[in-house]
């Protein structure tokens, strides 16, 4: 699949509202593919994947963090995911293949995730000690959970709208966008934004008729002079995990539990919950590994 993943920042209304809109449809095909995702769990997946690149990419450094952690009472479990601001994200879902009927028409995102629950935002910014965000999931749809998280634990009143349109062959669109007025956005702004947004197609569909960021942003809001503050932001599914990063896991294990396993196993095998690769360490290397423990 041709890589057409964009995340643009826009400002309308003569710059009284904010809007960050994003395409995530490789992004999302690709964690479908690494993780070999049910239709429903990919739609899970790739909401929380895209709400997780839009946050993303407002924080200012490099070494800044941000992990969402979404555990709801459904057949999914926890989805855990974590990025930093290039984004480059990488994420699992408990369990990955959860077949529920559809709900009018539609993949039942909500019954999947489930209704009761919190959804975790960690950010690491760099302070003594990171933000910790927490809200109640409202519905488990992931759009409507973190417009209820922004007015709670952000004190911000947000427009959020995540998609995922799925067929036989993978992920066809994905996709979704935040709209934050500014303090100096007047009455008739949102009551004109409200309509718009309400009146608008769902936003997989309008990215699967190859509509760009930028038409979809003046659909949302009728104005046609939207300024793009900033674009072409790639958004990417990537895992940083290594032999090496999982050698340290081992070593937190403590000398004990290391011998343990040098004396009953010939190897071991782990598995990287992000990307399932695969890392086998001999009983040699163990043994290395344990006269590195100090």
């Amino acid at each position: 699949m041709e890589n057409q993943d964009r995340i643009i920042k826009m400002l309308a209304y003569e710059g009284r509202v904010s809007i960050l809109c994003a395409n995530t449809t490789s992004l999302v095909e690709k964690a479908r593919k690494t993780h070999d995702l049910s239709p429903v769990a990919t739609a899970a997946f790739g909401r929380a994947l895209t709400i997780t690149a839009l946050m993303a990419v407002n924080m200012k450094q490099e070494t800044d963090k941000i992990t969402v952690q979404i555990n709801g009472n459904g057949a999914l479990g926890a989805i855990v995911i974590t990025a930093n601001n290039f984004p480059k994200l990488k994420g699992y879902v408990c369990n990955k293949i959860v077949d529920l009927p559809l709900k009018n028409g539609k993949l039942d995102v909500g019954g999947a995730v489930g209704k009761e629950g919190y959804l975790n935002v960690i950010k690491d910014i760099g302070l003594k000690a990171p933000y910790i965000g927490r809200a109640p999931l409202v519905s488990g749809e992931i759009a409507e959970d973190f417009a209820s998280y922004f007015a709670s634990s952000e004190q911000t009143n947000t427009a959020v709208n995540l998609g995922v349109l799925v067929d036989c062959n993978g992920v066809k669109s994905s996709g979704g966008y935040i709209v934050t007025p500014m303090p100096d956005a007047t009455e008739e702004d949102l009551f004109i934004l409200e309509n718009r947004i309400k009146e608008a197609k769902p936003l997989s569909n309008m990215l699967s008729e190859r509509k760009s960021l930028l038409e979809i942003a003046k659909d949302l809001t009728g104005d046609e002079h939207v300024q793009i503050i900033e674009e072409n932001i790639m958004p990417l599914y990537e895992c940083d995990c290594s032999k090496e990063k999982i050698e340290k896991g081992l070593m937190v294990l403590g000398k004990k539990e290391l011998q343990d396993m040098i004396n009953t196993q010939i190897k071991i095998e782990t598995v990287c919950h992000f990307c399932n690769q695969k890392y086998v360490f001999t009983k040699e290397e163990l043994e290395r590994v344990l006269e590195n423990i100090k």
